[in-house]
């Protein structure tokens, strides 16, 4: 007897909990109506800049923000696919297309407290290609449910934002007016015998982005946003840069030819700076910070077409969910 009773307060519990979900819907506006599942497509405009042991604001090391400059801000752009079930968390494909640079000659004006970063003189360019598939989660719609709600929610909407990506990267720097590819320079020994705990770097490799935004609803078809993401790295040769200088006479073991050339003159440029720096010959003298990983950011205006409203048709009312 007990047990038909339990069976009986279970399905009219089960039902209750239906009939209260199934008056789940949101009218956008008095012409179209939201259904669960929506989808977004749309693009992006923004700057990419990075934080890599080239160059800097103050030489005093990269902390964020404290050792960012401003004035390799590069343009970037995306486009993305992103789907959004009850406005709540969304799951996005994007594809992001942009630049990254950075020089020790900048700080110039501070050489004095750049730590030989100055004298230094390194630098490098890259383009970037990333593909990434970022969550994101609307705080206002997940802790506060609008969708049971009789009045329409915010258009305006902060939301967070995570994800894991492939990226590829070629670092660059001048040499004679031309610009050289430096992973097959193996600047910093990497691939050679001498320094076996060197690697050699892939030019494709994981970014973890995460980062925040508000989203603004223009219309039942348009909404804006603005959108900051810090990718988090897992290599430190985003710019080429890791360790410490090596002997230059290991590179006539593994290099010869224009790729010799390049390297010695690429490796090791204190001399050019400055003729009277001491350098050790064999090298081992501090290069770059192993001890952190590069990264690069973006902040970006996206726009995109929202797909998924239902136009409410005269005398006709939606199926609720």
């Amino acid at each position: 007897m007990k047990s038909i009773k339990l069976i009986v307060i279970v399905a009219v519990l089960t039902a209750s909990f239906n009939q209260t979900a199934s008056a789940q819907f949101y009218f956008f506006d008095k012409d179209y109506y939201d259904t669960p599942l929506m989808f977004e497509v749309g693009g992006s405009l923004g700057v990419m800049n990075c934080l890599t042991d080239v160059g800097g604001r103050k030489g005093n090391g990269k902390p964020f923000l404290k050792d960012l400059n401003i004035g390799n801000n590069q343009f970037n752009g995306s486009i993305y696919l992103n789907a959004l079930y009850k406005y709540a968390v969304g799951i996005r494909l994007e594809g992001t297309f942009g630049k990254i640079k950075a020089y020790d000659s900048i700080l110039f004006s501070v050489r004095q407290t750049t730590q030989g970063r100055y004298e230094r003189s390194l630098q490098f360019k890259s383009k970037i290609t990333e593909v990434s598939v970022i969550a994101e989660f609307h705080p206002l719609f997940i802790f506060i449910n609008w969708l049971t709600r009789d009045n329409e929610p915010p258009r305006l909407s902060p939301y967070l934002a995570a994800g894991v990506g492939f990226f590829s990267f070629n670092p660059q720097a001048k040499l004679n007016n031309a610009w050289i590819d430096l992973q097959p320079l193996s600047t910093e020994g990497q691939g050679f015998a001498e320094y076996p705990d060197r690697k050699v770097y892939k030019l494709t490799q994981l970014s973890f982005p995460v980062g925040a935004g508000l989203k603004y609803e223009v219309s039942s078809r348009v909404n804006l946003r603005i959108e900051a993401l810090s990718r988090i790295l897992t290599t430190d040769y985003l710019d080429d840069l890791s360790t410490r200088y090596i002997d230059p006479k290991v590179f006539q073991k593994y290099l010869s030819g224009t790729q010799l050339s390049n390297a010695l003159a690429l490796n090791d440029r204190r001399s050019k700076t400055n003729p009277e720096y001491p350098i050790n010959p064999v090298g081992g003298q501090r290069r770059g910070d192993p001890t952190d990983n590069d990264a690069y950011f973006t902040f970006n205006i996206k726009v995109g077409m929202t797909f998924g409203r239902e136009k409410i048709k005269h005398g006709y009312t939606p199926q609720r969910f």
